[in-house]
């Protein structure tokens, strides 16, 4: 047992801490191990992981295309969350920082605004819809 004394907000407390080496010290070595053995077979691993999320990553990509033709500037969702209202529609003409759409994320609504004048090209998300990061919102021309 080792004792201290604490002072939390101009307090002083007495505390009294027992340590339990014996668990600390079994577990560490259980653990240690198991990952370094592992270590090269998760190694191994990974790469088909990787394949086997690669091609599924790549469907959801053309997915997205079909959507409608696509503009030369793309504007991307900056964080997973869910569109609240699209201000915009396929056609419509708008100028740097006119809000295209809005996002709620994380309990906050967040405007995607234009990054530039140009038209609409395709609005490829409606209101309602959850997204995720990098997701096509609105392409321009």
């Amino acid at each position: 047992m080792k004792r201290f004394n604490i002072t939390v907000n101009g307090v002083s407390y007495d505390v009294t801490v027992e340590e339990v080496a014996s668990a600390a010290t079994a577990a560490q070595p259980a653990v240690a191990p198991a990952p370094v053995q592992k270590a090269a077979p998760a190694a191994a691993a990974a790469p088909a992981s990787t394949v086997a999320n690669a091609p599924a990553a790549e469907p959801a990509k053309p997915a997205a295309t079909p959507a409608g033709k696509e503009g030369s500037v793309v504007i991307k969702c900056p964080m997973p969350g869910t569109i609240m209202k699209v201000n915009v529609s396929v056609g419509d003409t708008v100028k740097k920082g006119d809000v295209l759409c809005v996002l709620e994320a994380m309990k906050m609504e967040n405007d995607i605004s234009a990054p530039g004048d140009g038209t609409v090209a395709s609005v490829n998300v409606q209101k309602g819809a959850s997204v995720q990061t990098d997701d096509v919102l609105v392409t321009l021309n």
